[in-house]
């Protein structure tokens, strides 16, 4: 049996490791929160939009409605990819965490196994990302186009 010190040092070293990956938990788990703020609230214009078209407006109001529907299915998908990237990367890190420890204490080599997982970590997390900076590109352009509307009405005579 391996004395009592020895056993303690070897923990507290795999927390050591385990530190940064936690703090990585914590960095996407805030992500998360804003990517869950950002899906409510393309939920609830996407119903105001849906009642609107069951109420009498203009044709051409219709048609707008309907165009910021599609373009709000749009980024509420972009949404749902980039939540189950970031959650799949948060039960990575998870693995890994769990990983080390149980490396730790059966004496097992999970080095390559812990490496994957951390790379398989990464991979999710920059892909939540991209759909992420994917769903802002779609939700500034729409003011982008009302911007250049706008500025053909002002040059109107």
């Amino acid at each position: 049996m391996t004395p009592l010190p020895t056993q303690v040092t070897s923990v507290a070293q795999v927390i050591q490791l385990a530190v940064a990956p936690v703090f990585l938990l914590a960095g996407v788990g805030a992500l998360l929160g804003v990517l869950a703020n950002r899906l409510a609230r393309v939920i609830d214009r996407f119903h105001v939009l849906e009642k609107s078209l069951t109420a009498e407006i203009s044709m051409n109001e219709r048609v707008s409605s309907l165009a910021t529907i599609v373009s709000l299915s749009r980024r509420a998908r972009l949404i749902h990819w980039a939540i189950s990237l970031c959650t799949a990367c948060d039960l990575l890190v998870c693995l890994v965490v769990a990983a080390l420890f149980i490396g730790a204490e059966l004496q097992v080599d999970l080095s390559s196994a812990i490496a994957t997982l951390f790379i398989g970590a990464m991979v999710a997390l920059i892909a939540g990302l991209a759909c992420f900076l994917r769903e802002i590109a779609l939700a500034t352009s729409v003011i982008e186009g009302l911007d250049r509307l706008a500025s053909r009405v002002d040059r109107e005579p």
